[in-house]
């Protein structure tokens, strides 16, 4: 699947036209207008035809409008589907054209359009019905992380998110709603981890500098089980310089990237090991989110258990679900760049960690090496971890 910057239209297979187009004319009828033969010398009036027909009630949302147009070629045709306009595509002589994404469900669809014969002269129609009502809708809301940071610049590895208020059961009927418009356009693809979550990645990072838009058209997409998309959403977002930082467990170094060129060196201390706890995971992660103040405490312990911990830790940047950060050290200065001290974390000295954590964009890749233990695809944003191949067998249309 490629993301592209041609806009919203996107070309659908001519094959899936024609049989739409064959059923539009076998006598099911349509709102239409236009003439008969001109006069001498003149061209032939032309005509528009609209199906669904006005007036018509309880049209799914899913099914096609379809627009044809006899003598001519159709100049414009513009589709309202409940305050939103759906966009379409012509054949390649203009004279018919097919709505792409499903309608609002239990909406007036109001469809204007005109065509003009060889001599230029404009014929219009329009067509106003109704859609069904629906018994169950379903919902998309972007990743909460994401939607906290929304406004903000993204890292080159920045995943799209979205996750559903109801179990998604046609999961290539949503994943064929789901729109992604980058400026520089890249191979990327989306994976179901389960049937309410679905995330987008680049096949690679995606290249700096750029803006790319997330359009889910899921108003009328029927997710299964009589349960359509109530509406839809739309996402922006801005791709900033390519911020990517190579961690060596091993020799306790951090070297920073920016666009290609190192711009830091940093002396690191991470996990003592001795148990997966307390080993850092190695593979590629993801900043996710960041704060200037964590209180970080051991997981399943209390107060007087073995091994039990409770620290402050400052400008902390998270990069795994686990509870992986990159962080100010609370202590033990000579660990850094010498040996590995932590819980699991990442150490850094003051300076270097308010650098980090200043320059940190949500999505920004963090390929760390060095330890026997590699960071799950779904832990956190470790989406990377995950090889192309695989992540193309978790798409519901396998591209």
């Amino acid at each position: 699947m490629h993301v592209t910057a041609s806009g919203l239209k996107v070309f659908i297979a001519t094959t899936t036209g024609v049989a739409f187009i064959t059923s539009a004319g076998c006598g099911a009828g349509g709102s239409s207008a236009g003439g008969n033969l001109g006069k001498k010398g003149e061209a032939a009036a032309a005509q528009v035809l609209i199906t669904p027909t006005s007036g018509t009630a309880g049209v799914r949302p899913e099914d096609p409008v379809v627009v044809r147009a006899s003598g001519g070629r159709l100049a414009d045709v513009v589709l309202d589907s409940g305050g939103r306009r759906i966009e379409g595509e012509f054949n390649r002589d203009h004279t018919q054209w097919q709505s792409r994404w499903t309608l609002a469900p239990g909406a007036k669809i109001n469809v204007r359009a005109s065509a003009e014969n060889a001599d230029g002269k404009r014929a219009t129609a329009a067509s106003s019905f109704a859609t069904k009502r629906v018994g169950g809708t379903f919902s998309a809301a972007q990743d909460e992380i994401l939607e906290s940071r929304k406004g903000e610049t993204y890292g080159v590895g920045l995943p799209l998110i979205l996750n559903f208020d109801k179990p998604v059961r046609d999961r290539a009927a949503v994943e064929k709603s789901l729109q992604v418009i980058a400026e520089k356009p890249v191979v990327g693809a989306w994976h179901w981890f389960d049937d309410k979550q679905v995330i987008y990645r680049a096949k690679e990072y995606w290249p700096a500098h750029q803006k790319i838009t997330l359009v889910a058209h899921l108003g009328g997409v029927k997710g299964g089980n009589g349960v359509y998309g109530a509406k839809d959403l739309v996402r922006h977002y801005k791709i900033g310089a390519a911020h990517i930082a190579y961690l060596d467990i091993a020799k306790h170094q951090m070297k920073v990237d920016w666009d290609g060129k190192t711009v830091r060196h940093i002396p690191i201390s991470a996990g003592m090991g001795g148990s997966a706890e307390y080993t850092t995971t190695s593979g590629i992660h993801l900043d996710m989110e960041k704060d200037e103040d964590v209180t970080m405490t051991s997981p399943g312990r209390g107060p007087g258990d073995a091994g039990y911990y409770s620290e402050l830790i400052h400008y902390a940047v998270r990069v795994s679900g686990a509870g992986e950060y990159l962080h100010e050290t609370p202590g033990d200065e000579g660990c850094l760049g010498n040996s590995n001290c932590s819980h699991g974390c990442i150490r850094q000295s003051a300076p270097d960690a308010i650098w980090y954590f200043k320059q940190s964009q949500p999505g920004d890749p963090v390929d760390i090496t060095g330890t026997d233990r590699q960071v799950e695809p779904d832990n956190g944003w470790s989406f990377y971890q995950m090889s192309w191949p695989k992540w193309l067998k978790g798409s519901a249309l396998h591209r």
